[in-house]
């Protein structure tokens, strides 16, 4: 395990990070000032978020693509459940939240490990289930009648640059919570260390005794969690609940979480490298939006990612890996 969990990956990151940093700043003036450096944190906020609950399904060598779809669901039920409730408050609101993004979880992970049915099949499956459901009960309309709690901007810190106004908005406070959370489960609790154990040689965990329904559980459910609370605060950003807001949002969180360094057949991954990816996803973004360029340069660079990431976790990749490497360590010794 890497000292204070920063890697070769880690490093990397940190490095492109600055290069890019410095390219984008000498390129448009506008890129380093700290109203867009904060703008670039809050709007990254949600995706972090979605990002630590993915690592833990990828630890555990699972795969995710329903959690956003999920957030949108669980947006609408808050917001209905609040509505009854006579409006709420942000503690009622983050249970709701919590509670329906959890269940939804555990829905893939109850057919996941009782059925011995490949994760991603599932969640394409309930992927295009929930947001089936979503867009049938919705009507696909929007709600923009929300309690005063949910949709006043809540600013953690903020000040007046050259720049304009730089703020960090409460979207970032909980960020760094669930952040936290995240790092305990995996970093600080046995429950994470299984979780790495089942993802690097699921049959050597089960006969050491872990529970694999029991991970599998809680690898769903947090994912699920983390999901709810982050299209909480997504409708809170945004001021507003739109059925297909974070529809393909799953495509760029899963680049950013393998960019850091998370392996698709699991047993690797960690929260700093998470947290790195999904930076230098959003700075990719907003460079090239800073640029005038299109769109579709992203969406190219999301599906590479995803495509290298999965080739270089197969199996044909390692031998390639493999045959390569063996002639040049016999040459060095």
């Amino acid at each position: 395990m890497p000292r204070f969990g920063i890697g070769g990956t880690e490093r990397w990151l940190i490095l492109v990070i600055l290069a890019m940093g410095a390219g984008l700043g000498l390129l448009t003036p506008s890129f380093l000032t700290l109203s867009n450096l904060f703008d670039l944190l809050n709007a990254s906020a949600v995706n972090i978020i979605f990002g630590v609950g993915l690592l833990v399904v990828l630890v555990a060598g699972g795969i995710d693509i329903s959690f956003a779809v999920a957030a949108s669901v669980v947006q609408y039920l808050t917001a209905m459940a609040v509505a009854r409730l006579g409006g709420g408050n942000w503690a009622v609101g983050l249970l709701l939240a919590g509670t329906f993004g959890t269940l939804l979880g555990c829905v893939n992970a109850f057919f996941i490990h009782r059925f011995r049915i490949v994760s991603i099949v599932v969640t394409i499956a309930t992927y295009n289930l929930f947001f089936g459901l979503l867009m049938f009960w919705s009507g696909g309309v929007s709600i923009y009648d929300l309690p005063d709690w949910w949709t006043t901007r809540v600013v953690i810190l903020g000040t007046e640059t050259a720049g304009g106004h730089a703020e960090l908005t409460l979207t970032v406070l909980v960020m760094a919570a669930c952040v936290a959370a995240t790092w305990l489960l995996l970093r600080r609790m046995s429950t994470g260390r299984q979780l790495y154990a089942l993802g690097d040689n699921p049959e050597g965990a089960r006969r050491v005794g872990v529970d694999v329904g029991a991970m599998h559980t809680l690898a769903y459910g947090w994912l699920g969690l983390m999901a709810g609370i982050a299209g909480l605060m997504q409708a809170h950003y945004a001021q507003e609940v739109v059925p297909n807001a974070l529809y393909g949002r799953e495509l760029d969180v899963l680049a950013a979480v393998v960019l850091g360094g998370a392996r698709l057949g699991g047993g690797r991954g960690t929260i700093l490298g998470v947290f790195l990816g999904i930076i230098l996803v959003a700075i990719t973004q907003n460079g090239l939006n800073l640029l005038g360029i299109s769109p579709y340069a992203f969406k190219m660079i999301i599906g590479a990612i995803i495509l290298a990431a999965i080739t270089l976790s197969s199996e044909g990749a390692g031998r390639l890996i493999g045959s390569w490497r063996t002639p040049a360590m016999r040459r060095a010794a």
